[in-house]
């Protein structure tokens, strides 16, 4: 969750600090990834020292934090979708990027939102916010991407660790056709969360509806099926038709949906072109979900135990520092090695000697250079 570097924000369990670790596992510590263009998923921060107008929102990449903004005042913001690193453009006047100085004024196609000024949820308060004491949760919607506190969700859940992914009703409303599918696939509104197969038992239609009946098939749409939002758009697939007959759910607060729930949206011609309507195309792709990019971060060699029982007792800015560097160390150690392979170099005591000793003189330079 996001954390401002200020704040003695302590990770006090070792899942907390696998999963700090893994996020920036996924996103290249030395390189700018501006020059990858819209990156399908990375760590975005956003710097409150370069950009506090909250009217010109901008992020940066994880090496452009580390490097472009050592010290300064940052939001770490976990990942964003589709997003291409800021620093240095028209956003930030006269400053420019370390890694990558000629960019383009703008990338037009990233999307901002209020966790780029420090501020979350529909109260718009900052995390961690000191004028709030209540023991909650924030969970992060996979469409808006947007973090919320669990109480201002508008629904109840007993056990959030079975639930994967959450859409808060704002994006339920903006892609409708969501409601229909979470008739048949999401976790039940009500307080006892079950799995999908399950929830077929807990009734959440309308009392006169009988729970046994059979949905309707025919040519002619129901008074139900007109009334359902999917009926709103043209050339429904048959599909969504006989599922909109089903069961309804009330339309009311966010919506948790267990593991693998993608995989059950049609993605025929029609559908398709619904989502990309709505601007949801990405909920079809596996890959886009939070949870296989920490996936592939816990893959990463500094996500072992050692590491984080080292870490475990140092506040959120030491635990930055350090894995900053490690991931810096490591990535620099492999290119040493692949060049030595590749150019059929042996590696000897006085080549390791030179690199460290280069490795050594690259981090007083970039140390000097923040504070000129």
């Amino acid at each position: 969750m996001a954390a401002n570097k200020d704040t003695a924000d302590d990770l006090s369990n070792e899942e907390d600090l696998e999963k700090a670790l893994c996020v920036l596992a996924g996103s290249d510590p030395e390189n700018c990834s501006y020059s990858r263009g819209y990156v399908k998923r990375q760590a975005v921060f956003a710097c409150n020292t370069c950009t506090p107008n909250a009217a010109e929102p901008a992020g940066v990449c994880l090496a452009c934090a580390n490097k472009c903004h050592d010290g300064h005042d940052i939001f770490e913001l976990y990942t964003k979708r589709n997003f291409r690193c800021d620093c240095g453009n028209s956003k930030f006047g006269e400053f420019k990027c370390q890694l990558i100085p000629a960019k383009d004024e703008e990338n037009v196609r990233n999307h901002y939102n209020h966790n780029f000024n420090g501020c979350y949820c529909t109260c718009d308060r900052p995390y961690p916010d000191t004028d709030d004491q209540a023991d909650d949760e924030m969970i992060q919607c996979v469409i808006c991407e947007d973090w919320f506190h669990s109480r201002h969700l508008g629904c109840t859940t007993a056990d959030p660790e079975e639930l994967q992914e959450m859409v808060c009703e704002t994006c339920m409303n903006k892609a409708p056709v969501l409601w229909t599918y979470a008739a048949h696939f999401a976790v039940s509104p009500v307080i006892s969360v079950s799995h999908a197969e399950e929830e077929e038992e807990v009734d959440v239609s309308e009392p006169s509806q009988s729970e046994h009946e059979e949905p309707s098939t025919s040519a002619e749409p129901t008074k139900q099926e007109t009334s359902t939002a999917v009926c709103d758009f043209m050339r429904l697939c048959r599909d969504l038709i006989v599922k909109a007959a089903g069961p309804e759910r009330p339309r009311h607060g966010a919506v948790f949906w267990p593991y693998g729930w993608r995989a059950e949206l049609c993605t025929c011609v029609s559908c398709k072109r619904i989502y990309v309507t709505a601007e949801v195309q990405f909920l079809m792709d596996q890959s886009d979900t939070i949870l296989a990019y920490e996936e592939k971060g816990l893959d990463e060699p500094f996500g072992q135990h050692p590491l984080m029982a080292l870490m475990s007792s140092m506040d959120r800015v030491q635990q930055l520092e350090v894995i900053y560097g490690y991931t810096e160390l490591t990535t620099s150690i492999t290119a040493f090695l692949q060049q030595c392979v590749a150019e059929g170099k042996t590696v000897t005591v006085e080549a390791v000697h030179q690199f460290f000793e280069e490795l050594r003189a690259r981090k007083r330079r970039r140390t000097n250079a923040g504070y000129q």
